[in-house]
């Protein structure tokens, strides 16, 4: 029998992360298995996650807005992120959607966009996960144009009232506060009503947070809505630096590229979980891996595997060096999403009918990252991101 290599080795990951940041990235998926592994697929069934106890540990790892300077934030690098964002997203994309609301969406809104205030009054006690933050743009009947929002806040003498509801939102049952966007008075060169951000205590009157049931995919995540009757907020709730869409832009585009690593470790997870099955599993007194047709699988599933690790550290790299283009992350989402749902789809059939049970993650892994394919832009808006980047054409407009 030849020698045994993992995935890992074969692409020789060892040359495509410095050594630092995969001491790093082993440090993390060291706490994951043994706090969360063994626990996450009963928290799948049960549709839940203990929100404050993971966010506490989490903080104390060091992981919530790592990639920020300062107030409490690591300031690491991106590739150190998303190597984070890799080991998280091996153990539940609801996971990792924890870290990259707290972290890419609220997090980053306010250390990007707030005041010195806001920064000081949150950031700390949110890096610690001790706050924990969500953040409203997605509305009942708004999705991929963010432009139709409905969320209206008006000005009453030196404070705003906040109107409207905010749908899909991750963590809100269970947030402190909450960045939400809203459209303004104020009206811009075009004719259109400017969108601010605002900084939401969850605890103020006229805030509701009702938790989003019956979900299928992202079980092992606490969805809500934000719903704001008449909410009034004094003056510095605004935040002050954004002014347009491209303060909540910016912000998904941050969460993004956490994605573009994070899939990588899912698939890399089910990987692991196939090749571990079939090496185990006898059947007509052979083991699985030992047909043929297994290692097709398998090593089709590698291919793929390698090719979104490859694409996503090229990614990082980009960010680290020079700053990322948002073609860039939607080419990197797009590809790395849907090549990760494939590679967890294919990989599910090798277990037979034990594949559609919790105790193994490949099946797991695919129905969540269903979810991850349509938010944070889904991958019909990044295909026609693209599209427009290549042609100069706006597939977008009418």
């Amino acid at each position: 029998m030849s020698s045994v290599l993992t995935p890992d080795q074969i692409l020789g990951v060892d040359s495509v992360f410095a050594k630092e940041d995969l001491e790093w990235a082993g440090i993390v998926r060291k706490w994951l298995d043994e706090n969360v592994r063994e626990k996450i697929g009963d928290w799948y069934i049960d549709g839940t996650i203990p929100a404050r106890e993971l966010a506490e540990g989490l903080g104390e790892l060091g992981v919530l807005g790592m990639h920020l300077e300062g107030y409490g934030c690591g300031g690491a690098t991106a590739t150190q992120y998303g190597l984070a964002c890799r080991e998280l997203e091996a153990i539940d994309s609801g996971l990792r959607s924890l870290v990259s609301v707290q972290g890419s969406l609220a997090m980053f809104a306010i250390h990007h966009w707030g005041s010195e205030e806001q920064k000081e009054e949150w950031l700390p006690r949110m890096a610690q996960g001790k706050a924990i933050g969500c953040f409203g743009l997605t509305e009942p009947d708004v999705g991929s144009d963010p432009a139709g929002m409905r969320t209206y806040a008006k000005k009453d003498g030196d404070d705003w009232i906040l109107n409207g509801a905010k749908m899909w939102i991750t963590n809100s049952p269970v947030a402190d506060v909450a960045v939400v966007w809203a459209k303004t008075d104020e009206v811009d060169a075009k004719g259109k009503n400017v969108v601010r951000g605002f900084v939401v205590p969850t605890n103020t009157p006229g805030v509701e947070t009702p938790v989003i049931k019956r979900k299928i995919s992202l079980r092992a995540s606490i969805t809500g809505e934000i719903v704001l009757d008449n909410v009034r907020l004094p003056a510095s709730a605004m935040l002050p630096k954004a002014k347009g869409l491209r303060g909540p832009l910016s912000c998904l585009s941050e969460a993004r590229f956490g994605i573009v690593f994070g899939v990588t470790g899912a698939a890399r997870d089910a990987l692991e979980a196939a090749l571990d099955y079939t090496g185990t599993r006898i059947q007509f007194d052979r083991p699985l891996s030992s047909f043929q047709i297994s290692q097709q699988k398998l090593a089709k599933a590698f291919g793929q595997y390698a090719s979104i690790t490859l694409l996503a550290a090229h990614i990082g790299k980009i960010k680290d060096e020079k700053g990322v283009m948002p073609e860039q992350i939607s080419l990197g989402k797009m590809v790395t999403v849907d090549t990760a749902m494939n590679i967890c789809r294919d990989l599910r059939a090798l277990f037979g009918g034990s594949g559609i049970t919790s105790e193994y993650s490949p099946l797991r892994h695919a129905v969540n990252l269903e979810t991850v394919l349509t938010y944070e832009g889904t991958h019909e808006v990044h295909q026609l991101t693209l599209g427009r980047a290549m042609t100069g054409i706006n597939a977008f407009a009418n």
